[in-house]
C-alpha cells in the first residue's frame, strides 16, 4: 500500500491540471483497493455546499452536477464531524440521502474519510462497494493517510486550476491566496519567476520568443547534451567496463526518441516555451517509468530526470539578465534567498512572495531592511504559473492576489499611494532622536550587516549601531577573512557613527547561517554547534576576530571609544567567562604589541531561555543586554521560525515572550545596567508600546523601520506605554494583545502603521 500511496501522490503533484489530479485520485484509489466506486467531494468556497468534483464507478452526468450542504448527507456528516464514516449499509443510516443522477442505490458499503488541509476542510473522499460490510482497517488507513498526503496537492491544484484559466470568468478574478507576513507593505506588480539553473520543478510557464526559435534553442541543446555525454563517455571509457558504459548508450538512445525529443518538439510547436515543454515531457515520462512493474524499469526514472535536468542546462543561460526584471516586479519563488536577491535590481523591486519561509526567514529580514513588502509561507502556491501575473501583495496580512479586477486595483492603488505619503511625512520626523512625550529617551539604533547600510541609516537618523552583525562578510567569503581585512571592515562601520555607539556582534554562526568553507552538519542545528560555542571551540578564529575589532576601535575614534562588543548565544556563565578571558587575552597581546587599547563596553545577547533566568547574573559581569527577540521567541514557544507549517504560532505577542522580556529587564536594571532589543520585535509598532513599558532602554531595528518606530515612541507617554502593558498582562492570548495595542496606536493617530487602510 505504501508504494501505491507515493505514487498516487506523485502523479497528483505532476498532474496538468486540477480536473486530472482528481481523476487520477479516484482511478488510482479504486484500482488499489479493488472497489466499486470513489468519488471526492469538494466544498465551494463561494457556497460552502459540497460538490461532486471526479467519479470512477457513478454516473458521469452526476459530476458537477450533485451537492449538499455539510448538515445532510452522509457525505456531509464526514465533513462536520471532520473524521471517518464506516457503515455496511448506506441506506439504513438516519443521514443517507438518495442522489437518483448517481446511480448509487446498487452501492450499500460506504467509508468516507475527511480531506483537511490546515485546519481547513477541503472535501471528502469516498469510497462505495456493492455488497454490505464495513471496510476493514486497512481500508481505513490507507484512505486516512491518502487523504492526508494529498490535501495539500489539492489545493495546489485547486489554486492553480483558478489562476490558469483563460476563461474570463469572476470566479477566476481576484484570486486570493494567503500565507504569513513578511514585510509591511502594499504592491502592485506583475510576477517575475525565480527558477534555479537545471531545476525542472522550478521551471515558470512564461512567454517564448515563439515556436521556431524555441525549436531552435532546444534542439541545440539536445545536440549539446548528445556532445557532453558522448564526451563523459569517451574520457570514462578506461575506467568504466563495457556493462557499466551501457547508462551512456542509453543516455544517447533517449535524446534521440520518440518519448523525450519529439514530444518536446510537439509541446513547443503548440505554443510553450522550450524549457517548461521540457520540464511537462519529463514529468510524463517519469510517469510511465514509475507506474511500471519491474523494478529495474521504475529505476529508469532517475536516468529520465537526469537527462532532462544535463538538457535543460544547457538551454538556459548562464544567468537571467538584470534588464528583463520590469519595474515594480514582484519576485516569485518556491524558497528564495538572499542569492536570488543578488540577481534582481533593487530599485525595481516592487515585493516579494515565497512559498516557504516565515516571517522570520533571512529573506522576510532583508526585505524589511529594504522597506519591500513580502508575504511569506504561500505554501499552496503554484509558483511556476504564475509569471507575468498581475499580482497585488498585501504584507500587512500576508495576503495577495492574483489576476485583479479593476475594482480591487484601484483600492490596491490608493493604498500604495497612501504607504508613499506616509514615507515622506515620517521621513522629515526621522533625525530627531527619539523621545517619549513626557521626555523621556528610548534612542533607536540600526541593525545593520553590510557597509552599503552606513548611508542610509544615518540618512534614516539612526542613532547609533544597535547590532552589527559580522557574520555577513564571513558568509560572502570564500575564506576566513584575515585580520586586517577585519580591521578595515570594523574601522569603517565605526568611524562612520563617531561619536554615537557600534556595537560590532562577534561571529554567529550555526543555525540557518552557513560559511561555504566551514560546513556544519547537524540533525537540530538551532539546537547545535553555533554561535559563542563555535567561537570558544575556535580561539584561532575568534582572537584574529576580537583584535581586529580592537585595533578598529583605536583607528577610527581616538576620542570617543565608541565601539561595543556583543557575544552570542549565551547559556551560562562559564560561556560569558570563557569570551570575557579571550576578549582579555587579545587586549593583553595588542598591549605587548604597543597599542594602547582601552576596554570596550562588552554585552550578552539574550536569545535563550537560560539567559533570561541569568538576567541579572550576566548583567552584573558585563556593561549591558541586548535581548535577540528572533532566536528567544523560536526557543521559548518551540517553533522553528523557519518553518511555514508552524510560523502561525510563531508570535513575540505571546504572554510568556512577554514575561521573559520583562524578566530580563529587571534583571539588567536591578544590576544596574541597560538593556536593549535588537531582534524584529523592536520593529513592531505594537510591540514597541510595550517595550517602552518595561522600561527598554533602547531599541535596534532595520534602517526602513526606524522613523516608524521614533513615531510609536514619540506618540506615547511612559505613564500610557505602563499602563498598557499592565493590561496586556490579564488577557491571555496574542490575539487579544495585539487587539488592544492596534487600537491604542489607532486612537494615538497612528492607524497607518497598523494598516494603511482595509481590502
Amino acid at each position: 500500500m505504501l508504494q501505491v500511496l507515493r505514487r498516487v501522490v506523485q502523479e497528483v503533484n505532476g498532474a496538468a491540471d486540477f480536473f486530472e489530479a482528481l481523476h487520477i485520485i479516484v482511478t488510482r484509489v479504486k484500482a488499489a483497493l479493488d472497489i466499486d466506486v470513489c468519488s471526492i467531494y469538494l466544498k465551494s468556497p463561494s457556497s460552502g455546499r459540497l460538490v461532486l468534483m471526479a467519479s470512477e464507478g457513478l454516473h458521469a452526468e452526476s459530476v458537477g452536477q450533485v451537492e449538499m450542504d455539510p448538515s445532510e448527507g452522509l457525505v456531509g456528516l464526514v465533513a462536520s464531524r471532520a473524521e471517518p464514516v464506516n457503515l455496511d449499509s448506506a441506506q439504513d443510516h438516519p443521514r443517507f440521502r438518495y442522489f437518483p443522477e448517481t446511480g448509487e442505490e446498487r452501492f450499500l458499503a460506504f467509508l468516507g474519510v475527511p480531506i483537511i488541509h490546515q485546519r481547513s476542510m477541503l472535501g471528502v473522499l469516498v469510497v462505495q462497494q456493492r455488497e454490505a460490510r464495513r471496510f476493514d482497517d486497512e481500508h481505513v488507513s490507507f484512505l486516512i493517510t491518502l487523504a492526508a498526503q494529498l490535501a495539500g496537492a489539492i489545493a495546489y491544484a485547486e489554486f492553480n486550476d483558478e489562476i490558469s484559466s483563460e476563461t474570463p470568468l469572476i470566479g477566476h478574478q481576484n484570486v486570493e491566496a494567503t500565507g504569513i507576513p513578511g514585510s509591511p507593505g502594499v504592491a502592485i506588480g506583475h510576477a517575475v519567476v525565480a527558477y534555479r539553473l537545471a531545476d525542472l520543478d522550478s521551471i515558470p510557464d512564461r512567454e517564448g520568443a515563439g515556436p521556431e526559435a524555441e525549436l531552435e534553442r532546444f534542439r541545440q541543446a539536445v545536440s549539446d547534451t548528445r556532445e557532453e555525454i558522448q564526451d563523459l563517455k569517451q574520457r570514462m571509457g578506461e575506467a568504466l567496463g563495457p556493462d557499466e558504459q551501457v547508462l551512456f548508450d542509453a543516455y544517447l538512445m533517449l535524446l534521440g526518441s520518440d518519448s523525450l525529443v519529439h514530444k518536446t518538439e510537439g509541446r513547443i510547436s503548440a505554443g510553450q516555451w522550450a524549457p517548461a515543454a521540457l520540464r511537462d515531457t519529463v514529468r510524463e515520462s517519469v510517469r510511465v517509468f514509475e507506474d511500471m512493474e519491474d523494478p529495474y524499469l521504475r529505476e529508469r526514472a532517475a536516468d529520465v530526470r537526469d537527462l532532462g535536468r544535463r538538457v535543460l542546462s544547457h538551454l538556459l543561460p548562464a544567468d537571467r539578465s538584470q534588464d528583463e526584471f520590469p519595474d515594480g516586479g514582484i519576485l516569485v519563488g518556491d524558497d528564495l534567498t538572499a542569492s536570488h536577491l543578488a540577481e534582481v535590481p533593487i530599485e525595481r523591486l516592487g515585493a516579494i512572495v515565497s512559498a516557504q519561509g516565515t516571517g522570520s526567514s533571512h529573506i522576510a529580514i532583508l526585505a524589511r531592511a529594504l522597506n519591500v513588502p513580502a508575504v511569506m509561507g504561500v505554501s499552496d502556491l503554484p509558483v511556476g504559473r504564475l509569471e507575468d501575473r498581475e499580482i497585488l501583495v498585501d504584507g500587512y496580512r500576508g495576503r495577495l492576489f492574483v489576476n485583479p479586477n479593476a475594482e480591487l486595483r484601484a483600492e490596491f492603488e490608493r493604498l500604495v499611494r497612501e504607504e508613499r505619503e506616509l514615507a515622506e511625512d515620517l521621513r522629515a520626523l526621522a533625525r530627531d532622536p527619539a523621545a517619549t512625550r513626557d521626555g523621556h529617551p528610548v534612542p533607536v539604533l540600526a541593525n545593520s550587516g553590510l557597509l552599503a547600510d552606513i548611508k542610509p541609516s544615518l540618512e534614516s537618523g539612526a542613532e547609533g549601531v544597535g547590532l552589527y552583525r559580522t557574520e555577513v562578510p564571513f558568509m560572502i567569503r570564500d575564506r576566513f577573512p584575515g585580520e586586517e581585512e577585519q580591521v578595515r571592515l570594523y574601522e569603517q562601520i565605526v568611524a562612520s557613527f563617531d561619536p554615537m555607539p557600534v556595537t560590532l556582534r562577534t561571529l554567529d554562526i550555526g543555525g540557518d547561517k552557513a560559511l561555504p568553507y566551514f560546513p556544519v552538519q547537524e540533525d537540530n542545528p538551532f539546537l547545535g554547534w553555533r554561535g559563542i560555542r563555535i567561537s570558544l571551540d575556535h580561539p584561532e578564529i575568534f582572537l584574529t576576530q576580537l583584535r581586529a575589532m580592537l585595533r578598529a576601535m583605536l583607528r577610527a575614534s581616538r576620542e570617543h571609544d565608541n565601539l561595543q562588543i556583543l557575544f552570542p548565544m549565551i547559556s551560562a556563565l562559564d560561556e560569558l567567562k570563557g569570551a570575557m578571558a579571550l576578549l582579555n587575552r587579545a587586549r593583553e597581546e595588542l598591549l605587548d604589541e604597543g597599542y594602547r587599547i582601552p576596554m570596550p563596553k562588552v554585552g550578552v545577547m539574550v536569545e535563550v531561555p537560560a539567559a533570561v533566568y541569568l538576567a541579572e547574573t550576566l548583567a552584573r559581569r558585563v556593561d549591558f543586554l541586548s535581548v535577540g527577540t528572533n532566536d528567544l521567541v523560536q526557543y521559548l514557544l518551540a517553533v522553528d521560525r523557519n518553518n511555514a507549517r508552524v510560523a502561525n504560532l510563531y508570535d513575540t505577542l505571546h504572554p510568556a515572550c512577554i514575561r521573559a522580556l520583562e524578566a530580563v529587564a529587571e534583571g539588567a536594571h536591578r544590576a544596574g545596567k541597560p538593556v536593549s532589543v535588537c531582534g524584529e520585535m523592536a520593529a513592531d509598532p505594537a510591540a514597541v508600546i510595550l517595550l517602552v513599558g518595561m522600561g527598554i532602554d533602547s531599541l535596534s531595528v532595520s534602517v526602513s523601520a526606524i522613523p516608524r518606530v521614533k513615531w510609536v515612541i514619540r506618540s506615547f507617554s511612559t505613564d500610557r506605554a505602563e499602563a498598557l502593558l499592565a493590561q496586556c498582562r490579564l488577557l491571555e492570548n496574542p490575539e487579544q494583545i495585539r487587539s488592544l495595542l492596534n487600537n491604542a496606536l489607532v486612537q494615538a493617530g497612528l492607524g497607518g502603521l497598523v494598516r494603511a487602510g482595509k481590502t
